[in-house]
């Protein structure tokens, strides 16, 4: 009778107490990565916030770093007309001006009415590009304008264009802004082609 009532007093088997504790590590160690898990969650998406903002910054920011540029360097400046070459036009030969249209986070629908046109160098030339804000909302922006190849922006002059301001267009307003140029008679005879293109970004501030 002694015997039966000790084993009666005795805990449960050792076997129940390891099966217990495992489990309370394993619940443990599973909030444990779930909480990192968040941790590493939320630090990601601070760090995309800093990457849209930077970027979204950047964008902003190109179209005055540009214009600093181009003011130290004299080349392509916004804003100012191109000094008038010798106009006496090389009927000898002529140059291929091939016109691109691009727009950069920026509710437009921007192109060339002619993509492709052949000048003679000293000939005075008007080309039109056509612009239409697809926002139900007023945008300002400002073309950038590029070559190719770059060496052919000495001798692109520009007398008239609407990079050099900035364009407001108001919701649903399109627009036909015309580029007035002349190639320079002194271009060398090996550039027979030349690639312009503009970039529209959206700034702040009213334009024209």
């Amino acid at each position: 009778m002694s015997d039966s009532g000790n084993m009666s007093a005795e805990g449960p088997p050792q076997g129940a107490n390891c099966t217990s504790g495992s489990s309370g590590a394993a619940a443990a160690a599973s909030v444990g990565v779930q909480n990192e898990l968040r941790r590493s969650n939320r630090a990601l998406l601070v760090r995309l916030c800093v990457v849209v903002l930077g970027m979204f910054g950047f964008g902003f920011a190109l179209v005055p770093f540009y214009d600093k540029i181009c003011e130290v360097t004299g080349i392509n400046r916004l804003g100012a007309a191109d000094a008038t070459p010798n106009t006496q036009v090389d009927a000898t030969r002529s140059v291929r001006i091939e016109f691109d249209a691009n727009v950069r986070n920026l509710p437009w629908r921007f192109k060339p009415e002619t993509p492709v046109i052949s000048v003679h160098p000293g000939e005075v030339t008007q080309a039109v590009f056509e612009v239409i804000n697809n926002e139900t909302r007023a945008v300002t922006g400002q073309a950038i304008p590029s070559y190719g190849p770059q060496y052919a922006a000495q001798y692109f002059r520009k007398l008239d264009c609407f990079c050099f301001t900035r364009q407001t267009l108001q919701p649903g307003e399109s627009r036909k802004m015309p580029v007035v140029f002349v190639v320079d008679p002194s271009a060398p005879r090996e550039l027979t082609t030349i690639s312009l293109s503009y970039t529209f970004f959206e700034v702040e501030g009213n334009g024209s």
